[in-house]
This record gives C-alpha cells, sequence and structure tokens, in this order.
C-alpha cells in the first residue's frame, strides 16, 4: 500500500491549485463564473456564426439555464456579449461575445500567458515540461478512472 503521506501531500498541492484560480484572477472586476463563460462562447462560436442559445450554454456548463440567464444579464450590462434572435427559431436567443468582450478576453489571455511564461522562467523549461507531462497523466487517470465508473454504472463513487 502506497505511503498515506503521497496521497496527502498530492491532495494538498491539487487543492493549493484549486485554491489559487490563478486564471480567473486576471482581469479585476470579473468573477470566475463570468470568464469561464465567456471563454465557453469565445470558443464555441465563429465571427461569422449567430452564437450560441442559452439551452446549450447550460448543457456544456453543466448549470441550470437560469443560471446562465442570470450570468448573460450581468454581462449584457457590461456590454460583454450580445444576444440576439434566432431567426430560424424566434422563440430562442442567441449569445456571443460583443467587441468589448472579446477584448476582455484577449486581455485575460493575455495575462495567463505572462503568468505561465514567468512559471516556465522560475521552474525551467525541463521541469516545467516534466510537470505539464504530470498533470496530463493525472488528468487521463481521472478522466479514464470516471469513465470506467460511468460505464460500470456505479456512479455513486465518481
Amino acid at each position: 500500500m502506497m505511503d498515506i503521506s503521497i496521497a496527502q501531500k498530492l491532495f494538498e498541492a491539487m487543492k493549493r491549485f484549486n485554491k489559487a484560480e490563478f486564471n480567473h484572477r486576471s482581469i479585476k472586476g470579473v468573477r470566475h463564473s463570468e470568464m469561464m463563460l465567456m471563454f465557453y462562447v469565445k470558443k464555441r462560436t465563429e465571427a461569422n456564426t449567430a452564437g450560441l442559445k442559452v439551452s446549450e450554454i447550460s448543457e456544456m456548463l453543466g448549470v441550470t439555464s437560469p443560471t446562465v440567464t442570470q450570468l448573460l444579464n450581468s454581462l449584457e450590462v457590461k456590454d460583454w456579449i450580445e444576444r440576439t434572435v434566432d431567426q430560424k427559431d424566434r422563440r430562442a436567443v442567441r449569445v456571443k461575445l460583443s467587441i468589448e468582450g472579446e477584448r476582455v478576453i484577449q486581455q485575460a489571455i493575455a495575462v495567463t500567458e505572462a503568468s505561465f511564461n514567468e512559471l516556465i522562467q522560475y521552474l525551467g523549461e525541463e521541469e516545467s515540461n516534466h510537470l505539464a507531462d504530470l498533470l496530463t497523466k493525472a488528468y487521463q487517470y481521472f478522466e479514464q478512472k470516471e469513465m470506467d465508473l460511468t460505464q460500470s454504472g456505479d456512479e455513486s463513487l465518481c
């Protein structure tokens, strides 16, 4: 059996990463949930598309439509998103980033890249590559474990 202190050390390290929220604090005045929604909308829409439906956003983020609507209201007040009526289904509303929203995302990307470049300087290239490999391997382990549990039907252990 593995030394419990190693498991505790890993758990504490992961917990500290979660607490740090290093990728959300990049821009003052932007909440984590707002940034996540904006990144998702950016990633899933092209400049020439009509945008995403609220239901699509809520499904992909794993939150309810009212939660998404509340976030969208906050982003709309800040002029970071645009809502338009779907031309094919007049009952549906489409969401995409505004020009200002695109600017906020670009700023967040720049700050995040700078932060990671500083980390690379701190750790060095070799340790940075090793860390990236280990984090990828850990992610793949947990992803596979979740898939195995889901396929076995015992989701209570997830």
